[in-house]
């Protein structure tokens, strides 16, 4: 049996980032930036432009503002960005993901 030697807290800032590596294996998906304050708050306080955590106890809550590329099937390709960013998170953190919320912001048509 494992003995606990001590508390390990893995920052919200960490999760995001290993959210955001995560994006860049779906082809079709980009994360998109907030508007001014949003986007200094996040420098501020060091996390991934786009996405927000919420960790309570061993659960985490993530939300994703994203772009997808014009023509891609939008159900699909969340679908797939949900299931990387899941695995991704649990794998290299131990925590479980309670929930990712991916709100598709706008269509990218360049090509």
């Amino acid at each position: 049996m494992a003995e606990r030697l001590g508390e390990i807290r893995v920052a919200d800032q960490v999760i995001a980032i290993i959210a955001a590596v995560a994006v860049e294996d779906v082809l079709e998906i980009s994360v998109r930036s907030g508007g001014l304050y949003q986007d200094l708050a996040k420098k501020l306080n060091g996390g991934a432009k786009g996405i927000t955590v919420a960790v309570t106890e061993d659960r985490v809550i993530i939300d994703m503002r994203v772009s997808v590329r014009y023509g891609s099937q939008i159900h699909h390709v969340c679908h797939t960005l949900q299931e990387k960013v899941k695995e991704a998170v649990e794998s290299l953190t131990g925590l479980f993901v309670d929930a990712i919320n991916v709100h598709v912001e706008t269509v990218d048509i360049s090509k």
